[in-house]
């Protein structure tokens, strides 16, 4: 996937600006000889792998510190700034004018257009049969993550299936929500249908038939279609493909990229695609770990620390579930080549240590921007995860969730004790939501999980605490309103048919 972002560095500055646009007729009224319009574009080949890179290119938004952001809205993490990205939202101060709520609808339809233009254009390009059948299902199954992450913010939206035109699409109103999941989950089903199951190397970081049926599981979880999202699971499961990287630590480091769990990610590359990931500001302190996230982590013998005899408040980071070590940053542990101290992470007392480059022994100074760290949007983990949350909501406790739940406990560098037995499916669910926080911390996903279990109107209401359980400030969540996000002022100040979310002004 990489090679593509070389190929697209190197074309020609207006056929970008046609990837980037949706040819949209009114920025191009002119046809020189020397270069591409709108009409001499969509013509070979190599203009279709143009642009489809275009709706790969829409993805980078989703990569980079966002995967740390919502995170920032939980019980997991705070957000030292709270003027600024998601730290309104966070204590429930956000509106439909905050920035980040206008942000994430334009990343949303971006991404929407350029896969719309590029579906709508491809038909007509002259290339194999089997190649364009293969880049429609690519096509759809970006398409269906970006509707997908709108959806997860703010319900149901104008659902737009071709070429962006505001003669045509700029006063539409929402469609249901139930509507644009029906769609996410028709493009999945069609693009799993004609996907592989892998690619050589040069083509590694596209998206296969293995993220159509992941992405297809977890909109299913999030929908509480429980026994058709075990399904989704399952068939990925039997793929064969993915497994657990043996070490949880190095499974997101530069050197291990596209490993065998990596199912989804967002490619980077320097000097024109890189993440902010080892930035000096989100390595120790942004996204800074809360009191609460650590206290999840259960000790080495599989109990809590409220339970488990090995746990000693005077040292209360040893015997820790070793996912713990191997995500975040604690005082008197090393990091980057040196002993921590509350110097180092002032704002909670811990660090975030999961997606950065830096080893526990060998200290490097963090350079700004030039991070090629891939961000992962699906892993194999979650696929499993997700198996045993829908069948244990589906059907209770068996033999599988508990299989899938230990596969997870079990990889080399984690080496934790198998779930208890005999649970109740109450009791088991308790396990596998401990599991999914634990096991997938900063990788974005917390947030729409407290939301999509109704928990946020409990676990973001009262106060955050520090290392020493001393109050930072206080989470407050609008059970009436917060579970979505307002359509952007904006948005509707331009279309007033797009009918605003309950309860927002």
């Amino acid at each position: 996937m990489k090679t593509l972002y070389k190929l697209i560095s190197r074309l020609p500055v207006v056929i970008l600006f046609i990837v980037v646009c949706g040819c949209n007729k009114e920025f191009l009224n002119v046809d020189p000889s020397d270069q591409y319009s709108v009409e001499t574009f969509w013509k070979t080949e190599e203009h279709a792998k143009a642009g489809l890179t275009g709706c790969y290119r829409a993805l980078m938004p989703f990569g980079g510190a966002w995967v740390f952001e919502t995170d920032m809205i939980t019980p997991n993490a705070w957000k030292y700034n709270e003027n600024g990205g998601v730290g309104p939202i966070s204590i429930s101060q956000h509106t439909s004018t905050t920035p980040v709520i206008e942000n994430r609808w334009n990343t949303g339809y971006v991404g929407i257009g350029r896969t719309n233009t590029f579906l709508d254009k491809i038909a007509d390009v002259p290339i194999a049969d089997d190649l364009k059948e293969r880049m429609i299902g690519e096509a759809k199954v970006l398409r269906a993550f970006y509707y997908s992450e709108m959806v997860n913010l703010y319900g149901g939206v104008p659902l737009i299936l071709e070429t962006p035109d505001a003669a045509k699409h700029a006063d539409l109103p929402r469609n249901k929500k139930e509507e644009v999941v029906a769609q996410i989950l028709k493009d999945l089903d069609e693009a799993a249908a004609v996907l592989p199951k892998s690619y050589d190397g040069k083509d590694a970081g596209r998206v296969t038939k293995g993220t159509a049926l992941a992405l297809k599981a977890r909109m299913l979880l999030y929908n509480e279609k429980w026994e058709d999202a075990a399904k989704a699971a399952k068939e990925v499961m039997d793929l064969h493909v993915y497994s657990l990287f043996p070490n949880y630590r190095e499974l997101f480091m530069l050197a291990n990229e596209h490993n065998s769990e990596v199912i989804f990610n967002v490619e980077s590359l320097a000097p024109k695609f890189v993440s902010n990931m080892d930035e000096p500001i989100y390595v120790l302190n942004t996204p800074a770990p809360l009191k609460d996230m650590v206290d999840a982590y259960l000790m080495n013998d599989g109990k809590p620390i409220s339970s488990s005899p090995l746990y000693d408040p005077d040292h209360p980071y040893d015997n820790r579930d070793p996912r713990l070590h191997q995500t975040i940053v604690v005082i008197g542990y090393k990091f980057n080549g040196k002993i921590v101290t509350h110097a180092n992470v002032v704002n909670t007392g811990f660090g975030i240590k999961k997606y950065t480059s830096f080893s526990d022994e060998i200290n490097t100074t963090p350079v700004p921007t030039t991070s090629e760290l891939n961000a992962i949007l699906i892993r194999y983990a979650e696929v499993l995860l997700t198996y045993a949350e829908a069948r244990n909501e589906a059907t209770g406790p068996d033999e599988s969730v508990y299989a899938a739940l230990n596969e997870i406990r079990s990889r080399a560098s984690v080496n934790m004790p198998d779930v208890e037995v005999d649970l109740t499916k109450e009791e088991l669910r308790a396990v596998i939501r401990n599991e999914r926080r634990i096991e997938l911390a900063f990788e974005g996903l917390y947030y729409s999980d407290i939301k999509r279990w109704k928990t946020a109107e409990v676990v973001n209401n009262g106060p955050i605490l520090n290392y020493e359980g001393n109050v930072i400030t206080n989470r407050t969540f609008n059970k009436d309103r917060d579970y979505l996000w307002p359509v952007p002022y904006v948005e509707i100040q331009k279309n007033p048919k797009l009918e605003q979310n309950p309860n927002w002004n």
